[in-house]
C-alpha cells in the first residue's frame, strides 16, 4: 500500500516511513497536483483537509486525530495495516527512498566517532546520503508502537 499525505500531516509520512511504508510527502496547496500525482502513483491520500475533493477514483482518507500518537494508531486501525517488524527502518525518513547496506568503512567519516565505534551495521539512502544505523530510536519506535497498543 501506497501513500501520499498532504502538507499538515509532516510528522505522520516520517513515522509511515519508520515502519516501512512507501509514503510520498505533498507539501503544495494544489488539490488538482495532488489527486494526479496520487493517480499516476496509486497512492491512497492521508489528509486532515475537510475540503479536499472526493470521489474521483482515489481513495481519501481524513485523519481525524491531531496528536502523532493517534494519528498513527488512527492509521494503522482504520487501514487494518500490519506492521511487519522487517520492514521497519526500510525507508529514508527523509525522502523515502529504500535504503541499502553499506560496509562500516564506509559509513566512518559520515558519523559520529563514537557511534562508528559502537555499531557494527549502517544503511543509507542512496538519494540523500543520509546514514542510519540501529540506535535507540529504534527501542523508543517500538515502546510506542507498545503504548499504542498496536501488535503487528
Amino acid at each position: 500500500m501506497q501513500f501520499i499525505l498532504t502538507k499538515e500531516l509532516g510528522r505522520l509520512a516520517k513515522w509511515l516511513r519508520i515502519l516501512g511504508f512507501d509514503t510520498a510527502y505533498y507539501k503544495q496547496d494544489k488539490p488538482s497536483s495532488l489527486m494526479i500525482q496520487a493517480l499516476r502513483e496509486e497512492r491512497m491520500i492521508l489528509t486532515r483537509n475537510q475540503r479536499l475533493p472526493r470521489d474521483r477514483g482515489i481513495r481519501v482518507v481524513l485523519i481525524k486525530e491531531e496528536k502523532i500518537r493517534g494519528q498513527v494508531q488512527e492509521v494503522l486501525k482504520a487501514l487494518k495495516l500490519k506492521i511487519r517488524p522487517e520492514q521497519m527502518f526500510s525507508r529514508c525518513i527523509l525522502c523515502n527512498e529504500k535504503l541499502e547496506k553499506i560496509d562500516k568503512e564506509k559509513a566512518k567519516d559520515r558519523v559520529p566517532e563514537y557511534v562508528f565505534k559502537t555499531q557494527v551495521d549502517f544503511i543509507t539512502c542512496p538519494k540523500c546520503k543520509r546514514v542510519y544505523w540501529q540506535g535507540t530510536h529504534w527501542g523508543n519506535v517500538r515502546k510506542i508502537l507498545e503504548e499504542i497498543n498496536w501488535s503487528s
